[in-house]
């Protein structure tokens, strides 16, 4: 994402809330079945019925603003919770966010209010948290009223606090895989509500992915269908990270920023690779293209804290020059200490750590960056196997064609 990155809210727009992390629990075969029935037919037409299924965003950043504006388009009736009455308030009069996002005329329809007023008439909630927050937020929905028919989804792009879990797993242990998805993908929060975006929903369960992707396409907005919602999450804290490195080596060169984002890719998919992530939600739109909108767009806000440190700004005024959060700022240690529980070697990712809280020069930086060398390939060595069974294969087909110019 670009300066309103998916994970866009400040924090002053978090909800204060708690949760568990663990395994889904499991619930008998019999009543698990029924009740994963109800739930499934319940998503696909709304507990209002259909083409009236509500939608909740939690937490009136950029992104979470323009996420709010775009499903009101799309027909749902939607309502963005902001942190505080006050704020609430502040949005309804001026029905514009003229801190996080000036110049968009919030829909008549938007309902606004403050987080306090739970999510009980919900049937699709969206938690528009930055990633730290995430456990938290889940917590809430617990006394929030959230109906055990409604769909949550994630749209931070960052690790959660603690053991550094992406969010749908989190969510999945609370909710259950079948009500949990994701959002990816390059998404400015001006641009979207302008001219549309290239979004990713991803979840394990399909009929889940596809109603969230026909919401966005009735909206004017391009989704993509994913089933692996860790691939698409990764890709976005990798892509935070990435960006925010580019934005720190780019004066000194561009070999140089371009190494240092194509080394955090690298090392973030290794450790997805162990999660059973594949490839092109790293190379898709939640990953590169992502990154690509992130790294061009001079308001990017990782970008520019990449370009403050460099500046010798410390991170810790940089979110006030920039006006918001900085997402990577605060998850790039944590991302670099959960590849390293992951056995990941992953020297770029932890120097970038290290160069955010002060410990690593700029020099020390952009040096460790031009001399890393990636870990080798690992090549496929053809064994004698290998080669008995090409050769059956070879005659196998030189029989066919044998047996076929034989009939001429």
């Amino acid at each position: 994402m670009t300066g309103s990155e998916l994970t866009a809210p400040d924090a002053a727009d978090v909800p204060a809330t708690a949760v568990e992390i663990a395994g889904a629990e499991a619930a008998p075969a019999h009543a698990a079945g029924a009740e994963d029935l109800a739930v499934r037919k319940s998503r696909g037409l709304g507990r209002s019925g259909a083409g009236a299924r509500r939608a909740t965003v939690i937490g009136a950043g950029s992104f979470g603003t323009a996420l709010a504006v775009v499903l009101a388009r799309s027909g749902m009736r939607t309502t963005l919770q902001t942190r505080t009455k006050e704020q609430a308030q502040a949005l309804g009069d001026d029905r514009s966010n003229l801190v996080y996002l000036p110049g968009i005329e919030l829909p008549a329809s938007l309902r606004i209010e403050c987080v306090s007023e739970g999510v009980a008439r919900a049937d699709h909630v969206f938690l528009a948290v930055p990633s730290r927050c995430m456990d938290e937020a889940i917590g809430a929905l617990t006394h929030a009223g959230l109906d055990r028919r409604a769909a949550v989804i994630s749209v931070a792009k960052g690790l959660t606090s603690g053991d550094g879990l992406p969010p749908t797993i989190l969510l999945r242990s609370a909710f259950g895989a079948h009500r949990v998805a994701c959002l990816g993908g390059p998404a400015h929060a001006q641009e979207m509500v302008h001219a549309g975006a290239a979004l990713v929903a991803a979840s394990t369960d399909e009929q889940l992915a596809r109603t969230l992707a026909q919401i966005f396409t009735r909206a004017g907005v391009v989704c993509e269908v994913s089933n692996d919602p860790v691939g698409v999450e990764l890709a976005g804290a990798a892509k935070n990270a990435a960006a925010l490195a580019a934005g720190a080596t780019e004066a000194q060169g561009l070999n140089a920023a371009g190494a240092a984002a194509g080394h955090i890719f690298a090392e973030v998919w290794r450790y997805a690779e162990g999660l059973g992530a594949r490839p092109e939600s790293l190379i898709g739109l939640a990953g590169t293209g992502d990154l690509v909108a992130t790294v061009l767009a001079s308001e990017s806000r990782n970008r520019r804290a990449g370009e403050l440190l460099a500046a010798g700004v410390p991170a810790a005024e940089i979110p006030a020059r920039i006006g918001q959060a900085i997402e990577a700022l605060q998850s790039t240690a944590l991302l670099a200490r959960t590849l390293e529980r992951g056995g990941v070697h992953a020297p770029v990712t932890g120097a970038l750590g290290r160069l955010i809280a002060g410990e690593l020069p700029l020099p020390e930086w952009v040096s460790l960056v031009r001399t890393t060398v990636p870990p080798p390939a690992r090549w496929r060595r053809r064994g004698r196997g290998r080669a008995r069974s090409d050769g059956r294969f070879v005659e196998f087909w030189r029989s066919v064609w044998r047996a076929l110019t034989a009939k001429r």
